[in-house]
């Protein structure tokens, strides 16, 4: 399985750059009051994205050697991505009102953004581990 390691690998980093994407267009749009980001046809396709993000997530994991991930940046990736979830779940659905939606949708940005700087770092702290190494 190794042999498809590259095109599994670019085809995980479109679909967590796509995920983020619609995470942050339906976030943008339902702050701005539009209803369309919780219809079921675009709820069913953040559903797909998400579910083809983990399954290449997981086949990236079986492939990989755990040399890989000695130093603790995918621990801290995989929690973050916890934390990720369950702020988009406020920001989109369970935050009562509109300032508190805001609060959660920009701290799912930031999380978002954090773990995308961990993963092109391979490292825990992601882009900051220049400015502290």
């Amino acid at each position: 399985m190794i042999e498809f390691y590259p095109q599994i690998k670019q085809f995980h980093i479109f679909v967590a750059l796509l995920s983020g994407s619609l995470f942050a267009l339906r976030g943008a749009f339902l702050l701005g009051g539009a209803r369309w980001p919780l219809a079921l046809p675009v709820r069913w396709l953040s559903y797909a994205v998400d579910t083809a993000l983990l399954t290449a997530a997981l086949m990236l994991l079986t492939i990989l050697p755990g040399a890989m991930f000695a130093n603790g940046w995918l621990a801290v990736k995989v929690s973050l991505v916890v934390v990720y979830i369950v702020l988009g779940v406020f920001a989109l659905k369970r935050a009562r009102t509109p300032r508190t939606k805001l609060g959660f949708y920009l701290a799912a940005l930031f999380v978002y953004f954090a773990i995308y700087s961990i993963a092109r770092a391979h490292h825990p702290l992601g882009l900051f581990t220049y400015w502290f190494s």
